[in-house]
């Protein structure tokens, strides 16, 4: 019998008092100009008291799909079968039971906030940026008839200090843009939580967040399953399941291709396809092989061992003393980068890493041209690169490209991927029209990408396909470095490795120096020879990869390496204790 025979039976059974939620062989399908297609098939689980069931899968599984039909959000009529029983019993007639494949829209107005809580991935989006986060709260209890407005106050306060929020009075009067990613994504938990709900559904909680960050809300999420809190937690990483997850799904396609106990499923994959996303993880699969040398390190220099030891010391990219200052809201100035240098060296890469706003895409837009700094220069392939007009750059800008983090947003929406790729190739190649689109065709070859592509839109691409296409053209005026600005960080796991596996082969392939910026130690271990860590606008630690994460010195880079997920289950009250 493999895991995925462990799904509950459908056959009615005695009252279980502790169980919070049944799903039984749901189906949810949407129709369109008369054709109905199924989007999630055969998907059971039991959910109890103080329990944690994950789905996991990457995007397009139908995770997502399913989390929003267990609060009604998918629309009437995308139930095709199956059950989804709210309640201890299997008796819809049962005045503690609700069968929510069954509810009107008035019906779930009574369930969703009162019994069913529902965590969004962006908070940000989520919460009404004009109106304060204590109001936002505030809402979900008078939507419900919850006590009078100065009740209701007091209660939102009580709240977001539930979920950790310091000085909450303060918070509470602040809208969602004056509040950290951390903050916000407490705010809406505190909103979700607000009427102690049986069952609380987490889509994509932590995705985005800085590493510690992320910590933090999963110890938050922890902690409500402590106190009884029933859980329904949707990831595309398993890493960040381990630690909560007492039930793993793993979808892929629509279904479920495994499903179990989630030490069992970590440890014991059974489904090639829930192996690859334990491989997908960057740099091993437990704590211990995580922080391990990475090995792809020694390969990278096997391969440019043949280069000569002079190339490669060679200084392409010098940074000295960066400064940068900008002014906040209220006209205080703020020091984004102080004091920042660094060296890259021709076939090495440099990671950068730190939390939102130590510095690291400022530095990385300097190192660009594309911001000023107020002092220090960089300079680029030993010749002034900052300190010069931009008409005087302009030679030597082919040589250095970037890479961001939403190549959508960085793409012509109305332009296919040939007028992309054609508009990054330089003008003065000496090119001719027949051979500009076979170079095009050849920089689509060395991203792995089939020649057809380039009819294609940017739209009608998967996530992976517009990173390919964004490296592609990156790499058409055929640079010498690539700055890589969070350029996995928005990717599905699997997708993210190939990623990182073509970036190095590329680098391998064409000697490229790569500065990668990102709020991830598990891809920059995974991918950097040398690592700068910042906090606050200032490098706080500098070393090999090596060093920094198998004996990290600095406090702050010692915090970050113990937040790092891992598949080791490690206890998070355990984990804390070590941060």
């Amino acid at each position: 019998m493999t895991l995925l025979d462990t799904k509950p039976a459908a056959a009615a059974g005695p009252v279980d008092p502790a169980r919070r939620l049944r799903v039984d062989n749901l189906e949810v399908g949407f129709t369109r100009d008369g054709e109905t297609r199924s989007v999630v098939r055969g998907v059971s689980f039991d959910l109890h008291a103080g329990r944690c069931v994950a789905i996991v899968g990457e995007s397009g599984s139908g995770k997502s799909v399913t989390a929003r039909t267990l609060v009604g959000l998918t629309g009437a009529g995308s139930v095709q079968s199956g059950r989804v029983l709210l309640g201890a019993a299997d008796d819809p007639g049962d005045e503690h039971v609700a069968d929510l494949t069954a509810q009107s829209e008035r019906g779930w107005r009574r369930i969703r906030g009162r019994r069913i809580g529902f965590i969004q991935q962006d908070a940000l989006v989520s919460l009404d940026p004009l109106r304060p986060v204590g109001r936002e709260i505030e809402e979900s209890l008078r939507l419900h008839g919850w006590g009078d407005r100065a009740a209701r106050r007091a209660k939102a306060v009580e709240l977001l200090a539930s979920v950790d929020v310091p000085a909450p009075e303060r918070r509470a009067r602040q809208r969602p843009g004056e509040l950290s990613g951390g903050l916000r994504q407490r705010a809406l938990i505190a909103s979700a939580i607000a009427l102690d709900p049986d069952v609380v559904i987490a889509d994509e909680p932590t995705t985005a967040l800085d590493v510690t960050v992320q910590a933090q809300v999963l110890a938050l999420l922890d902690d409500m399953k402590a106190r009884g809190a029933s859980l329904v937690l949707i990831s595309h990483d398993l890493s960040v399941v381990a630690h909560l997850a007492d039930e793993i799904l793993v979808m892929r396609g629509g279904e479920v291709v495994e499903q179990g106990p989630a030490d069992v499923l970590l440890r014991h994959p059974q489904h090639p396809y829930t192996r690859s996303l334990i491989d997908a993880v960057p740099g091993g699969h437990t704590r211990g092989e995580r922080l391990a040398p990475p090995s792809l390190h020694l390969a990278r220099a096997d391969t440019l061992s043949g280069t000569a030891t002079t190339d490669r010391a060679e200084p392409v990219l010098e940074a000295r003393g960066l400064v940068k200052r900008f002014a906040a809201p209220d006209g205080t100035p703020t020091v984004a980068v102080d004091d920042v240098s660094f060296t890259l060296h021709r076939g090495e890469t440099l990671g950068i890493v730190g939390e939102s706003g130590s510095g690291k895409s400022t530095t990385a837009r300097i190192a660009l041209a594309l911001e000023a700094a107020d002092a220090g220069e960089v300079r680029l392939l030993g010749q002034p690169w900052t300190a010069v007009p931009e008409s005087r750059r302009r030679v030597l800008r082919r040589r250095i490209s970037v890479v961001s983090q939403d190549p959508l947003s960085s793409f012509d929406p109305r332009w296919n991927v040939e007028r992309i790729l054609l508009d990054a190739i330089p003008a003065d190649a000496g090119l001719g029209r027949g051979a500009r689109v076979q170079r095009a065709r050849d920089l689509l070859a060395q991203v792995a990408l089939p020649p057809e592509t380039l009819r294609r839109f940017p739209l009608r691409l998967s996530g992976g396909q517009r990173q390919r296409i964004a490296i592609a053209r990156a790499l058409a005026p055929s640079p010498e470095i690539v700055v890589l600005d969070e350029a996995v960080s928005a990717l599905d796991v699997s997708v993210q490795a190939q990623i990182l596996d073509l970036l190095v082969d590329l680098q391998n392939d064409y000697g490229l120096s790569y500065l990668f910026i990102s709020h991830d130690l598990g891809v920059i271990h995974h991918m950097s020879d040398r690592v700068l860590v910042m906090k606050n606008g200032v490098v706080v630690e500098s070393g090999t990869s090596e060093q920094i994460f198998v004996a990290p010195a600095h406090p702050y880079t010692q915090e970050l390496v113990g937040a790092l997920p891992t598949l080791d289950q490690k206890p998070l009250d355990q984990k804390r204790a070590n941060s």
